[in-house]
């Protein structure tokens, strides 16, 4: 079984990029982030003739998540991240999906920092933690894939210092993604990549993507159950030098 994630940026705007690309990789079950679009615009049919059934939570102008099946109709089991009623913000969805519960999310990118914003991630992240603890005291199969918004140390950003005021590697943020992790969750690409610099978004800006000047904010983190099934994880950072395409690349893993 291979499960992916793909902050597409748009989905609408990079509806091409995102076909060919499920043509090309065949991915059994996605994650979609940063859909920018509201529910009436989704391209389910699209997406439906390419042979992929979905689940979605659209939003206007920004974020957005969605989760896409290759083989049946995901079953859509929690449409918000439980913690606080008052948030309206499309960042999180749950699904089963073939036996395996699907947790597809969009974390707050949290900038500038310090301020409500920041303090918005933080605050968003303690209630994704408090969450992914009771999906792992339920002990079925279970994976949180998504954009993560954090790079969780020094070897998921390429050296320079032109981030260190930013959200994405602050020791807060950072923190946060640790604790999660301590739970008893597998960070899928750095299990398998232990010593690598691995990267999957790049940013429009100043060449990053031709200086390879990456970070590493997609992950996917797997319960007990699918670790021990773990046999392969990767980037298709090919498909971010695509005309087009999306700031992000799709990540990737394999099970047995």
């Amino acid at each position: 079984m291979k499960i992916a994630t793909f902050n597409i940026n748009n989905i609408n705007r990079r509806l091409p990029n995102l076909l060919q690309w499920l043509r090309r990789a065949k991915p059994d079950i996605v994650g979609l982030q940063e859909l920018k679009c509201i529910d009436a615009d989704f391209p389910a049919a699209a997406l439906r003739k390419a042979g992929y059934h979905s689940v979605f939570r659209g939003q206007k102008t920004w974020n957005g998540v969605a989760i896409l099946s290759r083989n049946g109709e995901p079953v859509a089991t929690r449409m918000a991240l439980p913690g606080d009623p008052n948030d309206l913000q499309s960042r999180y969805l749950e699904a089963a999906v073939n036996g395996i519960l699907i947790g597809c999310l969009y974390l707050p990118n949290g900038n500038p920092q310090p301020g409500p914003k920041f303090d918005y991630k933080l605050k968003w992240f303690s209630r994704l933690s408090t969450h992914a603890r009771k999906l792992l005291k339920a002990n079925v199969p279970v994976v949180l894939i998504g954009d993560f918004n954090v790079a969780p140390t020094d070897l998921d950003i390429y050296p320079t210092k032109s981030w260190d005021n930013d959200a994405l590697v602050q020791p807060q943020s950072r923190a946060a993604y640790a604790r999660l992790l301590k739970q008893g969750w597998t960070d899928a690409l750095r299990e398998t990549h232990p010593d690598e610099r691995i990267y999957t978004f790049w940013d429009y800006k100043r060449n990053r993507w031709q200086r390879d000047a990456g970070l590493r904010l997609d992950h996917i983190l797997l319960g007990p159950i699918l670790a021990n099934r773990l046999k392969a994880a990767g980037v298709d950072r090919v498909e971010r030098g695509r005309e087009g395409a999306s700031d992000h690349a799709p990540a990737w893993v394999e099970l047995r």
